[in-house]
C-alpha cells in the first residue's frame, strides 16, 4: 500500500471516530457540563485521539502533495508526530493525576489501561526518535497515527461500555 492510500485511509477512520465521539455525546443521558471528572477526561481522550491522527495524516499528505518529494519527508513526519505525541502523553499524564478521584485512580483495570496504553505510548514516541535520527521510513510515523487510533477506538468502546459513575 503506497503512504498516500495509507493515509487516506487513517484520515477516513479519523473523521468516523471523530462522529462517533459526537453521536455518544448527543446520547448520553447527562449533559457533557454534568459529566463526572473522569467521563470528561475520557471524551477528551476520545476526541483527541481522533483529532490527532486526522491532523498528522492530513499533515503529511500535503508534504506528499509537493511536486518533488524530498528525501526527508518520513523524517519530517516523524518530528511532527514526537512533539505532539509528546506533548499529549504529559498532558493526559498531568490530568489523570491531577483528577484525584481515589476511586477512578484506584480501580485496576482503569490504572491498567492507562499504563498500558502509556507503555505503548512511549514505545510508539521511542519510534518516532528513532526514525528521525536513523531510519527514516514511512512506518515508524503510520505506527503513530495507528496507535492513536486504537486507543480512540478503545475510548469509545470504554464510553459506551462503562455504567455510569
Amino acid at each position: 500500500m503506497e503512504p498516500g492510500e495509507a493515509l487516506g485511509v487513517a484520515a477516513q477512520v479519523a473523521v468516523a471516530l471523530a462522529g462517533f465521539a459526537g453521536v455518544v455525546v448527543v446520547f448520553r443521558r447527562e449533559s457533557v457540563h454534568d459529566s463526572s471528572p473522569a467521563d470528561k477526561v475520557r471524551l477528551r481522550l476520545l476526541l483527541t485521539n481522533s483529532i490527532l491522527p486526522l491532523g498528522l495524516s492530513m499533515f503529511a499528505l500535503l508534504l506528499l502533495t509537493v511536486q518533488a518529494i524530498p528525501p526527508g519527508i518520513s523524517k519530517w513526519c516523524s518530528g511532527i508526530a514526537f512533539v505532539v505525541s509528546f506533548s499529549f502523553a504529559i498532558r493526559m499524564t498531568k490530568t489523570f493525576r491531577s483528577l484525584n478521584l481515589r476511586d477512578v485512580q484506584r480501580d485496576r483495570t482503569t490504572r491498567f489501561v492507562f499504563y498500558l496504553f502509556g507503555i505503548f505510548g512511549i514505545a510508539v514516541i521511542l519510534l518516532q526518535v528513532y526514525n528521525l535520527g536513523l531510519l527514516g521510513a514511512f512506518w515508524p510515523f503510520f505506527t503513530a497515527i495507528v496507535y492513536q487510533l486504537l486507543t480512540g477506538v478503545f475510548q469509545f468502546a470504554r464510553l459506551i461500555l462503562l455504567l455510569p459513575e
